[in-house]
């Protein structure tokens, strides 16, 4: 199998997509705001009778939940150095074609991404590539004109990055806006298009991972509309819509797929427990041969009918690992699904749904589905977070040795011991961004495949394929 090697120097590209208005939203750092205020504009926007679609940089899942249920549409992940540039301005131009508006969410700060001397998955690195302007978010607490000083370096740093305007958040009263917006005037920077004062966004809860889930966010549809209030009255929509506009491009290149016939049947774990996929993820299965069947391990007491494999992404098992444990039917089918030679892949927290049991952090043990003879434990702190690379070693689920997929870890449990010896056969070498060596992983015996990584191979056809083909072999 010829292995396809992501893209990763910083390029602008032609303009491809149909939207009018486009544009990135970053921040300074983490924690600036700018989840809120990407959250604010989707809901304020498609109150305006516009057709929103959001993104997101970086390998995120949770942030994408709620940007889907503030615009109505799909949000999608962009990821230079795990996608590949090519495929993000494919993904890029195919989502947008019917939009109005596309909001990009940036990820930590504007220039952080997979190394210290590049671009290379960074919000900056997407901004180029996709020619779009970005919209700032600085976090003006305690700051006056020293605001300017710190647009200014996010202006220069890169000379190919188009900061349009900023947005000035958690400000302290209208004299401090003011202060800042001539501040940025008076230094010949870009403008200030939106000051909110600080406290004026609802707080979202978080836990060990980010954000929790949209599904636990309690009354999300409140939360949005009082996040797009805050926006409308804080935001010159006028003078953004000036700033973004674009004109219609004269060519585009999306993606281009032909379904092929079905050929498996694979079974999603999704519930509160399992969230964690990459929508273009599904899309590639589907694309490539697979009906993709939902079920939840939390309420399900029966597996769907005529499946030939099962997913198990990742998710919050830790969370609810009283509640799986407690659901044995769907344990025990999962169980014999695996002896009988059926198809299993998981990742994360599915592997950990996969273990004999896991330890929480309380130090209480939770019985798992007992398909792999490992033990897994909760950590202190975390465990893992970070790109990771994988190298297949021997021939599996993803292709011939030598395949190469990227994606990501973020994680705070491990394995705590093996309950059998010799453990299972590792398939794949890990290379992480700050190891020196690789580390073994893909825990894998002939009919199950189970690790840390999340992998993105939407970008990645005959990996997909070959995936596909593992999944229906089963019956053959």
């Amino acid at each position: 199998m010829t292995d396809h090697q992501p893209e990763t120097t910083p390029q602008a590209m032609p303009e491809t997509t149909h939207a009018r208005q486009a544009f990135v939203i970053g921040g300074t750092c983490s924690g600036t705001g700018k989840t809120s205020v990407t959250l604010g504009l989707c809901r304020a926007f498609s109150h305006m009778g516009k057709t929103v679609q959001p993104f997101k940089v970086g390998p995120d899942y949770i942030d994408p939940a709620f940007l889907t249920q503030a615009a109505g549409r799909t949000t999608f992940n962009l990821d230079g150095w795990m996608m590949g540039l090519p495929y993000c301005h494919q993904s890029f131009a195919a989502q947008t074609e019917a939009a109005d508006t596309a909001i990009v969410e940036g990820v930590m700060g504007l220039y952080d991404g997979a190394d210290a001397d590049s671009l290379a998955g960074s919000t900056a690195e997407m901004a180029i590539a996709l020619n779009l302007p970005v919209v700032l978010v600085v976090d003006a607490s305690s700051m006056g004109r020293s605001v300017a000083a710190v647009v200014k370096g996010f202006c220069e740093l890169e000379p190919d990055v188009r900061v349009c305007g900023v947005i000035a958040n958690r400000l302290g009263s209208d004299r401090h806006a003011e202060l800042v917006r001539d501040a940025l005037e008076s230094a010949g920077l870009p403008p200030l298009i939106g000051a909110i004062k600080r406290g004026a966004f609802p707080t979202l809860a978080s836990r060990h991972l980010g954000l929790v889930q949209a599904t636990e966010a309690g009354d999300l549809e409140t939360i949005l509309n009082a996040m797009a209030d805050a926006c409308e009255q804080a935001i010159d929509f006028s003078l953004l819509q000036k700033l973004t506009v674009r004109d219609e491009p004269s060519d585009f290149a999306s993606l281009k797929t032909t379904a092929t016939k079905m050929i498996a049947r694979i079974g999603i774990a999704k519930d509160e427990a399992f969230q964690f996929y990459y929508p273009d993820n599904l899309r590639a299965l589907k694309n490539a041969g697979a009906e993709l069947v939902e079920f939840s391990p939390l309420h399900d007491s029966e597996l769907p009918d005529r499946l030939d494999a099962i997913y198990f992404g990742g998710g919050y098992p830790e969370v609810f690992a009283k509640q799986l444990s407690e659901n044995k039917a769907i344990r025990t089918q999962i169980h014999l699904f695996a002896a009988s030679g059926k198809r299993i892949y998981a990742e994360c927290g599915g592997f950990m749904y996969l273990a004999d049991h896991v330890i929480d952090s309380d130090a209480n043990r939770h019985e798992m589905c007992g398909v792999i003879p490992v033990a897994i434990a909760m950590c202190e702190k975390r465990k893992r977070l970070g790109f990771a690379e994988v190298h297949l070693c021997a021939p599996g689920p993803w292709g011939n040795a030598g395949t190469t997929l990227r994606g990501h870890e973020f994680h705070y449990s491990e394995i705590s011991h093996w309950l059998s010896s010799p453990p299972w056969q590792t398939i794949y070498d890990v290379n992480y961004r700050r190891q020196s060596e690789p580390t073994p992983e893909g825990y894998f015996s002939e009919n199950i495949l189970a690790g840390y990584v999340h992998l993105h191979w939407a970008a990645h056809p005959e990996s997909t394929a070959a995936f596909v083909r593992w999944c229906a072999a089963a019956d053959r």
